[in-house]
């Protein structure tokens, strides 16, 4: 009986630190994403966007370029003339262009497989990381980021969204806060147009993060349909059965 409760005990240490911890790594206010998962040509913008733009450092090797076609409505030639740079065949997956040795040795890390990164980080996660990106003459990259501090990938979408300072203020107790961002020299997308271009990348990493969502859906609709249709069946069965029964 001790050795049970110590166990549990221990357990639930365990529970509070790592509770502790997300609670810890997730204090700072997220805008929300608002992305539609179901959206198929903001899925389409979000392949271009991933393929042109992320995919020379960062894998997605959880997921095969036919699956995308078929999932977002993109057909084989389209697929190989404006997705496929880094693939001979369809039914490869994404593959990161730069060397692992040299994207390790230029960054200090390997830049991460994004395969799941929205269903461990969440896509509001991601959505305010990719726009808050500021200057820090003290980073090795010259800018730091709100979401993720110390980060050492550079702000590779700098020229859509142009370079911004962050303005912070302390509180009484000594605590710095984020005031706000101010634009330090323009990008070639408009604020809101940056916000759409930000937020179809983060509906296909959504998507990537589990390509059967859809499917399972509408399966998921299907099988509860059933399961009313057989309590309404059962149940009028049921009276026809007992309905002499005193």
């Amino acid at each position: 009986m001790h050795k049970t409760t110590s166990i549990g005990s221990a357990l639930f240490f365990a529970v509070f630190l790592v509770t502790s911890g997300l609670n810890a790594a997730t204090e700072i206010e997220l805008q929300p994403a608002n992305n539609d998962p179901d959206d198929i040509q903001s899925l389409q913008r979000g392949a271009r966007n991933f393929m042109n733009y992320c995919s020379g450092c960062h894998s997605a090797k959880y997921v095969r370029f036919n699956t995308i076609g078929r999932d977002l409505e993109i057909s084989e030639k389209q697929m190989i003339e404006n997705l496929m740079f880094n693939a001979d065949k369809t039914f490869d997956t994404i593959q990161v262009t730069m060397p692992v040795e040299d994207s390790a040795r230029w960054f200090g890390t390997s830049p991460p497989d994004l395969s799941l990164i929205a269903r461990s980080r969440g896509v509001d996660y991601i959505y305010n990381f990719l726009k808050d990106f500021y200057l820090d003459p003290g980073s090795p990259t010259g800018v730091d980021n709100r979401v993720l501090a110390g980060t050492s990938m550079p702000h590779i979408l700098w020229e859509l969204q142009g370079y911004q300072n962050a303005i912070f203020s302390v509180d009484e107790d000594g605590v710095q806060h984020l005031d706000r961002f101010e634009a330090v020299t323009a990008g070639t997308m408009s604020s809101d147009q940056y916000d759409g271009f930000v937020r179809d990348t983060v509906n296909f990493l959504a998507y990537i993060s589990e390509p059967i969502r859809s499917t399972r859906r509408a399966l998921g609709v299907k099988v509860l349909m059933f399961l009313v249709f057989f309590l309404v069946l059962a149940t009028m069965l049921k009276k026809q059965i007992w309905k002499d029964v005193t």
